[in-house]
């Protein structure tokens, strides 16, 4: 969802910093980053001097003109830039209000004293107290309780979210508040490295880099800029030979018209306005190269648990193997998930105290608790001599290598797959080896997301799920959520064993995921989405941040990829046609008096060489402020295939190019004329 306070392009609190920051963009160690404006800017000083010192023939007034209009060219195109830069400025202020005299209260060594210390001074592995009503001081992971968190300050959402220890919503971020219980969190990061300081820093523009693309296209236009720089040079020897001269101010005026500004002017926006727009809608990017790689990618992978469905399974049932009671099932259980702090685990819990009427609220003293891994995917206890095993099927099986060939095995692989075909996920449970039963976890696919999924394959993207569940729960769930493929009983390695599978088939990957498991695979992707829910580990090894938590907003997120793919693909062609259009305008213009026979040339039928070259200037000039809105806001994407697109665009953009000059320069000349500018 789209922040509320989303701001016009053209309000005051916008245009007059970004007026200002346009002039301030005239500092060369600034312009130097743009080379065509550089160099515009360079012919404009140029102009300026020779106004002053130099006596070539032409009038005064004319000379002013051309000069005024190069300045404004070079101005334009700072502005542009500066008006992108500053609606991120203005997140970043609101950003820097939620963070602004946050204080602690971090711990003591016993846990139950604490010192009240500014946020700042906070370092990383110190644990403090949060309590109802406070904000939540630094970014780090809940160690201990369970609170009910309000992050619309980050979110923009006001529906508050379940923060708590264990699992994959420990996840917190400084500036969000607590609105019921307390929790003690571990702080993550040291001063000036956490969620909101990047958060300021990308919106504001102060870490953006030029993604690959972007790189491309500036040598493209640096390139183009010198071929045409040499071929203005060459043009005084040619007049010479012909027995006359081209005055300094004209050739000055030829090669600004020839060199590629619009385009130059507007790139850094454009680029800037894509960073924007993504945080527009809560999905924060740490570099443009994420963004547009969101608009090429092929294969999505998604994380089952928590992304395509709600996350918090739920234990809604026990079924035991003949020969053992549901209360004995269940009390294995318990005591297998008494350490569990996960929402399963704890679900569990609630389900075989209800079961037994059991009211234990601790394990027995000396027991020995077997944590779960993603190797072995079994956790446990070992109690009084007794141990009580819960994980996957096969991971029990595995674990007991004689328990798979008795009756009870066959008969709790018929639990398992009459579970899994009806989209549950089965937990076994053995004591001592032998097997007691399953226990029936509940899957709950998110709203919708059958929807989404076809519009992804609309795009052309593959979906793919990734769980850990056996074969025939992952199955269950995909036909129920509509994915074109999914891998089952997934390991880490197995995710990013398929991720490099897929990039070295030359196809783009991207990621959802959310816990801590999901981190390598993130971190391999071209894109990685980590979910604002999930673990501290996920959000720092995605190159994405969803705010919303949201998997299916990928597909909003390649819709903005590839729209700024289209933006600078679209003015780019726009650009280059428009330069085809104005050298009509300007050359027959220049040596028309040289090579009468060029006058056939003028098919604008402009009033006179001096006309066309300054109605060609100030259309130059003109066309970068008209041409801000579409940069700032995109081309609009539908989904359609490239053939159709490339057709569509090079119509509108491309034929658009040359006829837009024919027509804007004719305007401005029949006004220069009028006015008696020229």
């Amino acid at each position: 969802m789209a922040r509320s306070d989303t701001k016009s392009l053209f309000t005051a609190d916008l245009i007059v910093p970004a007026i200002r920051d346009a002039f301030r963009k005239l500092d060369p160690r600034e312009l130097i980053r743009n080379p065509v404006m550089f160099t515009t800017a360079v012919v404009a000083i140029l102009l300026t001097v020779l106004l002053v010192v130099g006596n070539d023939g032409l009038d005064a007034g004319f000379k002013v003109q051309l000069v005024l209009w190069l300045w404004l060219t070079v101005l334009f195109g700072t502005f542009a830039e500066a008006l992108a830069e500053g609606r991120g400025k203005a997140q970043a202020a609101s950003l820097r209000a939620t963070k602004a005299e946050l204080t602690a209260r971090r711990l003591k060594g016993d846990g139950t004293r604490y010192d009240s210390v500014p946020a700042s001074q906070l370092k990383k592995g110190d644990v403090v107290l949060v309590q109802t009503g406070d904000l939540i001081p630094a970014d780090g992971e809940v160690v201990a309780g369970v609170a009910s968190v309000n992050e619309a300050a980050i979110t923009g959402e006001s529906a508050p979210v379940i923060r708590e220890a264990g699992g994959d919503r420990s996840a917190v971020t400084a500036g969000t508040r607590v609105i019921s219980d307390e929790i003690r969190v571990r702080v993550s990061v040291n001063p000036g490295q956490g969620f909101l300081d990047r958060m300021i820093a990308l919106v504001e523009g102060a870490e953006r880099q030029k993604t690959p693309n972007e790189i491309a296209l500036t040598l493209l236009l640096v390139g183009l800029t010198i071929i045409f720089l040499i071929a203005v040079a060459t043009i005084p020897g040619f007049a010479a030979y012909a027995g006359g001269s081209v005055p300094v101010s004209i050739l000055a005026a030829l090669l600004i018209t020839l060199i590629p500004t619009t385009i130059a002017a507007l790139l850094s926006a454009i680029g800037i306005a894509g960073m924007d727009r993504l945080v527009r809608f809560n999905v924060l990017a740490k570099s443009g190269r994420a963004v547009e790689a969101a608009g090429d990618i092929d294969v999505l992978l998604l994380d089952k648990t928590g992304t395509i469905t709600v996350g918090d399974r739920q234990a809604t049932e026990f079924r035991p193997v003949s020969g053992t009671g549901v209360a004995e099932l269940a009390e294995a259980a318990l005591l297998a998930s008494l350490a569990d702090e996960t929402p399963e685990g704890r679900s569990i819990v609630v389900l075989a105290r209800e079961k037994v009427g059991s009211v234990m609220a601790s394990l027995p003293e000396g027991t020995q608790v077997i944590p779960f891994t993603a190797q072995t995917r079994i956790s446990g206890v070992d109690t009084g001599g007794r141990v009580i095993q819960k994980g996957a099927v096969q991971a029990i099986l595995r674990a007991n290598p004689g328990a798979g060939e008795t009756a009870a095995a066959t008969e709790l692989r018929r639990i398992t797959d009459d579970i899994a075909r009806v989209g549950g996920t089965p937990l076994a449970v053995a004591v001592d080896g032998r097997l007691l039963g399953a226990i029936f976890l509940k899957d709950i696919v998110k709203a919708g997301i059958r929807e989404r999924f076809g519009e992804l394959r609309a795009m052309g993207i593959r979906t793919v799920m990734i769980t850990g569940d056996n074969p025939l729960t992952a199955a269950s769930i995909a036909a129920e959520s509509g994915v074109d493929d999914f891998l089952a009983e997934a390991t880490p390695e197995d995710k990013l064993r398929l991720i490099r599978e897929e990039q070295q088939g030359g196809r783009l990957v991207a990621m959802c995921g959310d816990g801590t498991n999901d981190a390598p695979a993130l971190a391999q992707a071209d894109v990685g989405v980590a979910m604002n829910t999930g673990t501290q580990a996920a959000r720092e090894a995605g190159n994405m941040v969803d705010l919303d938590s949201d998997p299916t907003k990928l597909i909003k997120v390649v819709g903005l990829g590839k729209q700024l793919l289209m933006t600078r693909g679209a003015l780019t062609t726009f650009s280059v046609a428009n330069d085809v259009a104005k050298y009509f305008a300007i050359i027959p213009a220049m040596f028309v008096a040289l090579y009468p026979g060029l006058g056939v040339l003028n098919v604008m039928g402009l009033a006179s060489p001096e006309s066309a070259i300054l109605s060609a200037i100030i259309f130059n000039a003109l066309i970068i402020p008209c041409l801000v809105p579409l940069a700032l806001r995109g081309v609009a994407y539908r989904p359609m295939g490239a053939g159709p697109l490339l057709a569509r665009n090079l119509a509108i953009y491309g034929l658009g190019g040359l006829v837009a000059p024919f027509i804007g320069i004719k305007l401005i000349d029949l006004a220069v004329g009028g006015l008696g500018l020229a």
